[in-house]
């Protein structure tokens, strides 16, 4: 993307970083804010911008409990996704049964900095200017906000690799495509387990049934991973497996599917024009 300007006004986007630990062989990608960043930018591009339609700012909300954007200074607020509990199992060497795991960097921790997310969020949706997106941990933190269950997806387990989601009539109004189905970059066990009030439904997978929200002019959610390369993909599947947390089957099965094509691209896409209100 070259530096001048198409819009009048640059897109204030601020990036809430949900998660400060980033897999050792990945260093280079620096932080999900960083990965989050390098979407919109290629989603801007896709929707006719340049690198000067776009003003990022990258906020670290867990080392910073309770320090966030003021609202006047942005047009969008963006929310990460986290590795949940991938830090602790490499710090504390722990074992393979991790179903019932709890840690500071689920949606539903009750841990200062997510408490405070959640605060800022419902702060967020409680105006009517500034949008709001969020990817998997940032997903299921907005559900949360907004009154929805959200935990642990125990009876259905992991959903990993590249997905196929099957976008409802809404979901393929938003996507604009023309698709049926959306393919996604999935890493994740915890779910938002029922749409709240007043959000439309996007898509779902059979693992998991609120795969992304929309409304109109404030808010759009997807539970998979549109920021993530197969690289990036690769390496948390490799690092999972080594580490016990998938067995040999489903790290096979799902390296099966990590080349496949993936529509990460165009979600970045729509979350731009979504923020230009087309």
């Amino acid at each position: 993307m070259n530096s001048t300007h198409k819009l009048s006004h640059p897109i204030r986007i601020a990036i809430l970083g949900c998660d400060n630990n980033i897999p050792k062989a990945l260093e280079k990608y620096k932080s999900y804010a960083a990965i989050s960043s390098t979407l919109l930018e290629a989603g801007a591009e896709a929707a006719g911008l340049t690198k000067g339609d776009l003003e990022v700012s990258l906020w670290d909300v867990i080392d910073q409990v309770g320090k966030f954007p003021d609202l006047e200074d942005v047009d969008g607020v963006f929310l990460t996704g986290s590795m949940d509990i991938f830090d602790t199992i490499l710090s504390l060497n722990i074992p393979t049964n991790l179903s019932s795991l709890n840690t500071e960097h689920d949606s539903f921790a009750s841990t200062p900095w997510t408490t405070a997310l959640v605060t800022f969020v419902e702060k967020v949706l409680a105006q009517h200017r500034v949008k709001l997106i969020g990817v998997c941990f940032g997903h299921q933190i907005i559900g949360r906000a907004m009154g929805a269950k959200v935990g642990r997806n125990v009876s259905k387990g992991w959903e990993v690799s590249v997905t196929d989601v099957d976008l409802t009539t809404e979901g393929k109004e938003f996507f604009k495509e023309g698709k049926d189905v959306l393919s996604i970059l999935q890493m994740h066990q915890d779910i938002v387990f029922d749409y709240p009030t007043g959000v439309q439904h996007l898509g779902s997978t059979s693992r998991c049934q609120v795969q992304g929200m929309f409304v109109p002019g404030r808010l759009v959610t997807v539970q998979g991973h549109p920021e993530f390369t197969e690289e990036i993909l690769t390496e948390i599947l490799r690092l999972r497996h080594e580490q016990g947390v998938f067995g040999d089957e489903i790290y096979q099965e799902a390296m099966a599917r990590v080349g496949k094509k993936q529509d990460g691209l165009l979600v970045g896409q729509r979350f731009i024009e979504f923020l230009l209100d087309r």
